[in-house]
């Protein structure tokens, strides 16, 4: 029996190998190296990764040590370990830093700026090195009083009494470029109570001529001794 072969055209046979993909055929080279101005663009960079978040002055001063005292984990709670007694320590600028610190948000750093500002003005002569560093000082916690988180402002308030109740009547002639962000936050319902007891305590330390700075400020309050 004879075969028959069929040919086919040729129109045929080059459309078919036109049409006919080729397997597995990799990538351009192109596609896979990625273009200089890749690494200049917005859309590759994540603003909110903390890596890509630069160090605030304080978190890059404590890395270096510049903070004489480390936050010690305990049990129950945590405590500050200083390096050298805190009496022994210059204010100028330890205390202006760690004021600095306290619009932190992020932990350790949170605790030790709000602790290291308390514990150094415990020391037995902290009213004489703190008064000179007034005019820097109020500046610092008037950032915090502003801040936009409500613990940040929290720790601005504690630390502005506890300094009030080392300096005394001397912050009465700054105390006024404080009560700006105080009235603000009055109107909060949950810091009410709190800026109330502040004020009161400011005018305890502050003597009677305090009344009338903060009330220049805020008109509605009652002064503890009326």
């Amino acid at each position: 029996m004879s075969s028959i072969v069929r040919i086919r055209p040729k129109a045929m046979i080059q459309k078919s190998k036109t049409s006919s993909p080729l397997p597995c055929s990799p990538e351009p080279a192109a596609k896979l190296r990625p273009k200089p101005s890749d690494k200049l663009n917005p859309k590759t960079i994540d603003p909110f990764g903390d890596r890509t978040r630069a160090p605030s002055a304080f978190a890059a001063i404590y890395a270096k040590g510049g903070i004489p005292c480390r936050l010690m984990h305990g049990a129950v709670k945590h405590r500050l370990q200083w390096e050298s007694l805190p009496e022994t320590l210059p204010f100028d600028p330890l205390l202006i830093t760690l004021a600095e610190g306290l619009r932190e948000t992020r932990h350790p750093y949170t605790f030790v700026s709000k602790e290291g500002f308390k514990e150094l003005l415990l020391v037995e002569d902290a009213a004489e090195k703190a008064v000179p560093l007034l005019p820097r000082l109020v500046p610092v916690l008037k950032a915090a009083l502003g801040h936009s988180d409500d613990e940040v402002f929290e720790r601005g308030l504690d630390a502005l009494v506890q300094l009030s109740a080392v300096v005394g009547s001397s912050l009465n002639d700054h105390l006024k470029l404080l009560l700006t962000n105080l009235s603000r936050r009055l109107m909060d319902k949950k810091f009410k109570e709190k800026i109330t007891v502040a004020l009161q305590k400011l005018e305890q330390y502050g003597g009677q001529a305090t009344v009338a700075i903060i009330k220049s400020k805020i008109p509605t309050y009652c002064s503890v001794c009326s």
